[in-house]
Formats: C-alpha cells, sequence, structure tokens
C-alpha cells in the first residue's frame, strides 16, 4: 500500500455496550449456552442480510476462557454490535478483524474510482480510525489480532477543505485505503490466488490453522517478502501474503491471513418466507474457525519471548530518571490526545447538525417530519408541526403568499399511495374548524417514496391513483429529494428571487409538482494525499 494511496488518518461516537454469550466444548461441537436474560431460539441467531461491517463477541470455553471479538465477520455464534460504533477491543481476548468499506455509499467518482461525499466521507474516516487505535492499543496489551484480507480499495473521500474561485467551488479531495484501520503499511498489490506456502517462521505458529484452512484460503494482496513478519508466501515468485507481528513490550500478536469465504451460500438457508438463517455447514465451519483461532493464540503466547511484567515490578523506585522524563512526556500525549478526542466529539456534533438536510433523502417517520419542516423554513416559510388535543399535524406553514398544511411519508421500496392523502384531507377540514382558522390550508404531500434507492435511480415516487387524486382536489404531491435540491442550494446561498419561485410552486401547483430547478454551480475537485504510519514487524 502507497503512501499516496492513503488519506490523512476516524467512527462514531456513541458507546454500544457488547453482550456475549458462553460457548463451551463438549466433544467435537460446541454447545451454546444462552446469556443471562436471552431468550433461547432464534431472537439469537444471526439474522442474515444485516450490515456486514458489524463485531460479535463470543466467550469461548477451552482450557481457559477466551473473549473473542469479531469485526466486519459475521459468524453462526453470538451477537452483533453495528461496526460503526466506539467499541472497545481490551475486553477481548483475541480480536477477528475483515478490513471491508462496502457498507459505505458512493454516489459519484473520480479518476474512474469512488468518491465519498462529506458525510460518508466523515464517517468512513472516523471508524478507520477508530478501529486503527483499538488494533493498536490491543496490540500493545498482549491482545492476539487476526486481519483477514480482502482485496486494498481505493477511494476519494472529502478532505474537509473547499474553496471559492468566483462561482465556482473547489472540493477537495484525497485518496483513501480501506486499509488505513490496520495499523500497518503493507505496500501492497491487488493480486488472487491460491497456492501459499508457510515459510519457516510461521511454521510453529500456523501449522495448526493453515492444515485446517489452508486449502479454503484465497490471498488477495501481495507485498514484498522481505517485509519483517512475513511468514506465508506466494509457492512461485515469493510474494508476501501472510505476516506475524510481535509486540516488543508485551506478548500482543497482528496476525494478517489470506482471506476466507464467510459468505459462501451454503453456510444459510431460507424458511418459506425467505427469511435466512444458518445452515448447518455455516455453524460447522464457525466451529473449526473459532477452534484453529483459539489454538493460533496459544501458540502465539507459548513462543513469546516477553515475560508480562510483575506489578512489583512498575514501582516508581526501579525507573530510570529518562524512563521518568519519557513516561510524562506520554501523559502529556495522552492528554492531548484526549482533549482533541473531546473536541473531535463536539465538531462531531456539530457536523451531524449540519447535514440534518439529508434526512430528506432516506428518512421516514419524525426524523423525516423534522428535516421537512427545517426545509421549508430554508425557503422563508414559517413551519412547524402542531400537537394540541387529539389533533396532530405532521406540518403547518406560511408565508406571506398564504397559508398549508403538510403530511409526510416515507417508503423503503415503493411508491407513495392514496392513503396519506386521505389523512391529509381529513386534517385540513379538521384544521378549518379550528375558530382561529378563516379558509382551508392548500394541502401538500410529501414524500419519500423508494427511500432506500439512490435517488437518481427513483422512479416516480407517488402511486398513479394518488397522482389523479391529488389533481382533483388540488393537492401537491411533491417527492422529499425535491424539496432537498432547493433547501441544499438556499442553504449555501442567499437568492430571495429563487425561494419566492419556490414558495409559489409549492401554494400554486397541483398534482404531481417539482420546484424551479436551482441556478447551476459548476463544482471542481483537487486531489490531496497524506502518509500513515503502523506497526512494524518482527
Amino acid at each position: 500500500m502507497s503512501a499516496a494511496s492513503i488519506g490523512s488518518g476516524k467512527s462514531r461516537g456513541t458507546t454500544t455496550r457488547t453482550k456475549k454469550c458462553k460457548v463451551s466444548t463438549a466433544g467435537s461441537a460446541f454447545t451454546r449456552q444462552p446469556h443471562h436474560g436471552e431468550p433461547r431460539g432464534e431472537a439469537s441467531r444471526f439474522a442474515a442480510g444485516a450490515d456486514k461491517w458489524q463485531a460479535q463477541a463470543h466467550r469461548i470455553g477451552f482450557e481457559m476462557s477466551k473473549a473473542i471479538a469479531t469485526v466486519g465477520i459475521s459468524l453462526a455464534e453470538g451477537f452483533f454490535e453495528y461496526f460503526r460504533s466506539s467499541a472497545s477491543l481490551l475486553d477481548y481476548d483475541i480480536i477477528l478483524f475483515r478490513p471491508d468499506i462496502a457498507s459505505f455509499t458512493a454516489f459519484d467518482s473520480y479518476q474512474g474510482l469512488p468518491s465519498y461525499g462529506d458525510d460518508e466521507s466523515f464517517e468512513l474516516r472516523r471508524v478507520s480510525e477508530h478501529w486503527r487505535l483499538q488494533i493498536r492499543e490491543a496490540f500493545d496489551h498482549g491482545k492476539t489480532i487476526v486481519v483477514f484480507l480482502p482485496p486494498e480499495q481505493i477511494v476519494f473521500i472529502a478532505s474537509g477543505t473547499h474553496e471559492y474561485k468566483g462561482k465556482t467551488r473547489i472540493r477537495h479531495v484525497e485518496s483513501y485505503s480501506s486499509f488505513h484501520s490496520i495499523p500497518v503499511d503493507l505496500k501492497s498489490t491487488n493480486a488472487s490466488g491460491r497456492e501459499m506456502t508457510l515459510t519457516p517462521k510461521g511454521s510453529d505458529a500456523l501449522k495448526t490453522y493453515w492444515s485446517e484452512f489452508g486449502a479454503e484460503s484465497e490471498y488477495n494482496v501481495t507485498w514484498d517478502a522481505s517485509k519483517p513478519g512475513t511468514c506465508l508466501t506466494t509457492r512461485v515468485g515469493n510474494k508476501g501474503v501472510g505476516a506475524i507481528m510481535r509486540s516488543k513490550t508485551s506478548r500482543g500478536a497482528l496476525v494478517l491471513l489470506p482471506d476466507l469465504d464467510f459468505d459462501n451460500e451454503d453456510f444459510f438457508r431460507a424458511d418459506k418466507d425467505g427469511d435466512q438463517s444458518w445452515s448447518t455447514a455455516g455453524k460447522r465451519f464457525t466451529q473449526r474457525l473459532l477452534s484453529s483461532i483459539v489454538e493460533l493464540d496459544k501458540a502465539l503466547k507459548a513462543s513469546s519471548a516477553v515475560t508480562p511484567a510483575p506489578s512489583w515490578a512498575t514501582d516508581p523506585s526501579y525507573s530510570t530518571e529518562h524512563e521518568k522524563s519519557v513516561l510524562s512526556e506520554l501523559i502529556e500525549a495522552e492528554r492531548a490526545i484526549e482533549s482533541a478526542q473531546k473536541h473531535r466529539d463536539e465538531v462531531a456534533e456539530k457536523a451531524k447538525a449540519a447535514g440534518h438536510l439529508r434526512a430528506l433523502l432516506y428518512e421516514t417517520g419524525k426524523i423525516l417530519e423534522h428535516a421537512i419542516i427545517e426545509a421549508l423554513k430554508v425557503l422563508g416559510f414559517s413551519a412547524s408541526s402542531y400537537r394540541e388535543g387529539d389533533s396532530e399535524f405532521d406540518v403547518v406553514f406560511e408565508c406571506p403568499e398564504g397559508r398549508l398544511m403538510g403530511e409526510a411519508e416515507g417508503k423503503d421500496t415503493k411508491a407513495i399511495n392514496i392513503d396519506k392523502l386521505r389523512q391529509l384531507s381529513l386534517n385540513i377540514h379538521e384544521d378549518l374548524n379550528r375558530d382561529e382558522v378563516k379558509s382551508p390550508a392548500k394541502g401538500v404531500l410529501f414524500g419519500n417514496g423508494y427511500r432506500l434507492t439512490a435517488p437518481a435511480s427513483r422512479g416516480v415516487q407517488f402511486t398513479e391513483k394518488c397522482i389523479m387524486a391529488a389533481k382533483s382536489t388540488s393537492t401537491a404531491l411533491i417527492a422529499t429529494t425535491e424539496l432537498f435540491k432547493a433547501a441544499h442550494y438556499l442553504s449555501d446561498h442567499k437568492n430571495p428571487e429563487y425561494a419566492e419561485l419556490c414558495r409559489r410552486a409549492l401554494l400554486q401547483d397541483s398534482g404531481l409538482i417539482s420546484l424551479p430547478s436551482p441556478p447551476s454551480m459548476p463544482q471542481t475537485v483537487t486531489e490531496t494525499t497524506a502518509e500513515v504510519g503502523g506497526i512494524s514487524g518482527e
């Protein structure tokens, strides 16, 4: 992985407590013991189709209890925690990790590679930096981290800076690697194959694992075999495809391994409703893998030359003045990191609030309603929801040109139907019964149809029946994606004339309506890069 392929060196700030379950061995099979308070049966099983970037925790009972966390890998045992969290890896003895960023969505490209928007860029950087730090800390504290290597993905993310030249907004981007979440600079090249051999350095620790999974393994990246720690090479060409990095100050080990087929279709079965669960083959794969990984951990710990320091050895009387000075620097550095982390969390909250309009593209329910209200305010309306007694209206909004009432509806994979239109009509009549209301409000139905599909790929977001009924009742139907375009432009540019055109369209048009197109804003993109460092091999 070249330095030029990596952006400057990120994950979300909410802490999620990982649940654990105990798994014990009986003969050659694992018998799962439910966690206290956990319902038995399917509630504790894997729900196929969930976000692949998840972490799951297992408690394995062999000769000694081992806490195993997996990140980016779905297995047949355990509970799941979304990858986009602030979970610590220090609670576990062994960590299985797979750096795959497929769950991040890019709607644009640059130089033929995916280019992420500001929000996804921020999240990808945050998540990667979180796991990079967690792996580094786990390594330093004597944990075993096993990384399965998929193909490296190079993408472009927002650098966080932009500039204006005349009316042109220049958005700066930088290249970023999916391997940034690993604290190692492999300088790898994407290349795949199955013919591999163990080096003498790797034969002792890896022999049990390799005898079990060598034939099922496939390398996706290669590197210079002279890199310290390389323990697996291509059979021909002597390219590195696996490595073991050991800590010089603890019993920690970082193991890089060729990939396994974790998504093998034989691992899943579907019931009559199409819901998937783990098959017998999938459960057996999990059992084999966890057993082999525990054996790998035992071999690594047995061959470690580092003796964990006893508690008495940390007494300050045994420290040199130089060591005390360095420790003082370390404490100051940790304080600086803590301060920077606090500042980052504050900025993250501001960034989240600043991006609330994006909810118009994919949300539903109350969050969608709040985003609509904010967007209408940007257009120059006075807008709010209405709650009084038994009356509850999603949004009531007005301006000097008139008064309107709206209902909001989002559908995952369908167009908005006539049901919400009926509700809007009832609300308008109920509103008219209020003493302070002198004339009926103009009805507007805000629809976010096919909300899980990228906006450019959606069809008409209202059914034909809904469109015909809206025309007959002089009701406006508007997709929230259409509202987003106008509010997005007006958030960055003061243009009272354009805002008035949008308000008039909502007030005067009926049926399926569109807002006037925002004035065009040409945009160009530039690239920057930065280097990162990490764990070195033996």
